[in-house]
């Protein structure tokens, strides 16, 4: 603003007889900007003496150009400045995916998973615009406050009329920049959602992906998606930040004319009603007050939103993982005996949902777990891969407790086939290898024909590069429950649970899955869970649970001799001894 007084002073004051003496370089630093202060003086003077008009367009001229190297540096600050506010709201996002794929079960059973969505989106929001309103609070808006009220002070001009100059053409500026913003954030609003399903699929499927020590390779994928949507973010605010610094510059012209329009009808001797102080109290009032006073106030709203957001997130970032690795964890390399549960105990809250329970898996058996709904037969299952970890008594693998086992290759040597299907939205082929990236297509290939799954996958239209839709619902639930076996038969585990793998199927679905089921459970370890009992008669033992506990257990034909519990379910199904 001081390249506009010494013209203001002539058009204002007139020239007088002011002589102005050349500037002397007394070879300090700081006697630096005192010269080049004098020297524009000197050299301003001489002008306006000469010529006057031409003066006038000088500082016109050069005032436009500070004004545009200020908000090219400025702009160039936001360019760098978005790159560490998008960085920061990345880095925070993937350490709460990372910390949501180490939580135990039990977390997703007393949490909403949409809250955990929300905080992962909504709230790491609110934290970027924090990163960057606490910077400015602390380095930028109290200075511009101080320095742009002491000068409103000193001039004492009017606020209201000036700021509503400029209106119209801050609103032509948004109208142009929206519609390339519009573009920007629409693709950024995409990608997000491509964010929020494949959240949405992770946590839906936790399971399996505990089951496949898939976490890496889920967290990786995650990570690339996110960087994606980090790029549109950037691009897109990128662009919203430039409509702050294209309306200064633009009102800057504007002022300018004005002070050349002016200034000219002063110099022609045309009466004009603008008085010089008015000009110079509209350019620095109308430049410097209205940004601080918006970005304190702004600042202010996005650090009181971003405390709790910060809160609900440490919420997250904080939580114990409960299911803890050994510090010197066994190795399990080979299974040789098998499985044994030896007086396990386990509670959830206050309800007792395992009590004292004792049985054997020995290597290459099959047992069958059956009761009612809530007995605790999925529960048990859990136990097994530490889904959950028992309250008292042990589950052990080869003797040895699974708390001592490496966490890693205890669920390598596990597969697990689900009533629900878990697949994921990539193709049959990445389903199918899901967890076992190394997979040749010849492998993947062999354990779709055991499972019966071959045949329909090449009536697909892409075959295995078909993409089988969210949640594989492009699939029939035979077809998806056929995928999930060929996915365990590739990964060929010791240990096998099967938790009612065919109990949603259909007669015609259920023949195919349970056949691929039979190829899948020979010479391997498992443990069924069944309700349709007549797909576990072959068992070599069956245990009928009620309330925690083995009320039964013995052979198909054992337990129908005995006419209990068991042979009373299986007259309700019309199974006879």
């Amino acid at each position: 603003m001081a390249l506009f007084i010494p013209v203001l002073k002539l058009l204002f004051e007139g020239a007088g007889d002011e002589v102005v003496s050349p500037p002397h370089y007394d070879e300090t630093f700081a006697g630096l900007f005192k010269y080049v202060g004098e020297w524009y003086n000197y050299e301003m003077y001489a002008m306006t003496e000469s010529d006057p008009k031409g003066a006038l367009i000088f500082v016109c001229i050069t005032v436009g150009i500070a004004f545009f190297v200020k908000n090219l540096f400025r702009y160039g600050a936001i360019w760098f400045q978005s790159q560490l506010r998008m960085a920061v709201v990345r880095d925070v996002r993937d350490a709460l995916f990372e910390k949501s794929m180490k939580l135990p079960i039990s977390y997703y059973t007393d949490e909403k998973r949409g809250d955990l969505m929300s905080r992962m989106q909504s709230d790491v929001g609110i934290i970027e615009n924090a990163v960057i309103s606490m910077l400015e609070l602390i380095f930028r808006e109290p200075f511009a406050l101080f320095i742009t009220i002491s000068v409103l002070l000193y001039w004492s001009v009017s606020l209201t009329v000036f700021a509503l100059l400029l209106l119209p053409v801050v609103a032509i500026i948004i109208l142009i920049i929206g519609k390339s913003l519009k573009r920007t954030a629409k693709q950024g609003q995409e990608q997000m959602g491509v964010l929020v399903s494949a959240i949405d699929e992770a946590l839906g499927g936790i399971r399996i992906i505990k089951a496949f020590n898939a976490i890496d390779q889920v967290v990786k994928s995650f990570r690339w998606e996110n960087l994606k949507h980090q790029k549109l973010i950037t691009k897109a605010f990128r662009k919203r930040e430039l409509t702050s610094p294209l309306n200064e510059t633009i009102g800057s012209l504007v002022m300018v004319t004005i002070v050349w329009y002016g200034g000219m009808l002063v110099l022609d001797g045309g009466e004009s009603a603008i008085k010089g102080q008015v000009f110079l109290g509209f350019i620095i009032v109308f430049s410097q007050l209205m940004r601080p006073i918006q970005g304190v106030s702004q600042g202010m709203s996005n650090l009181n939103q971003a405390f709790a957001s910060l809160d609900r997130i440490n919420g997250i970032l904080d939580t114990d993982e409960r299911i803890y690795e050994s510090d010197n964890p066994v190795q399990l390399k080979e299974i040789k005996h098998g499985v044994s549960y030896e007086n396990v105990s386990f509670r959830y809250r206050d309800e007792d949902v395992i009590k004292n329970v004792s049985f054997d898996v020995p290597a290459g058996k099959m047992i069958a777990l059956v009761g009612e709904s809530g007995s605790g037969k999925s529960t048990l299952a859990d136990l097994l891969p530490r889904f959950y970890d028992v309250q008292q008594g042990a589950v052990k693998v080869d003797g040895v407790d699974v708390k001592e086992l490496s966490m890693f290759d205890l669920r390598q040597h596990i597969g697990i086939v689900s009533q629900e299907s878990i697949l994921f939205n990539t193709t049959v082929r990445e389903n199918i290898a899901f967890g076992m990236p190394d997979a040749t297509d010849e492998e993947i290939a062999q354990a779709a024909k055991i499972a019966n799954a071959h045949h329909f996958i090449m009536e697909l239209d892409k075959g295995y590069d078909t993409n089988i839709g969210e949640r594989g619902n492009k699939l029939s639930g035979g077809q998806k429950q056929r995928v999930s076996i060929a996915r365990a038969i590739l990964k060929n585990p010791s240990i096998l649970i099967l938790d009612e793998a065919t109990s949603a199927l259909d007669t015609e679905s259920e023949r195919l899955v349970q056949d691929a089921l039979e190829h899948l459970m020979e010479n391997r370890t498992s443990l069924v869970i069944a309700h349709r009992l007549s797909t576990i008669q072959k068992a070599d033992e069956i245990l009928v649970l009620s309330k925690g506990e083995i009320k039964e257990r013995g052979t198909h034909e054992a337990l129908m001799k005995k006419d209990g519990i068991y042979a009373k379910l299986s007259s309700m199904q019309g199974i006879n001894a």
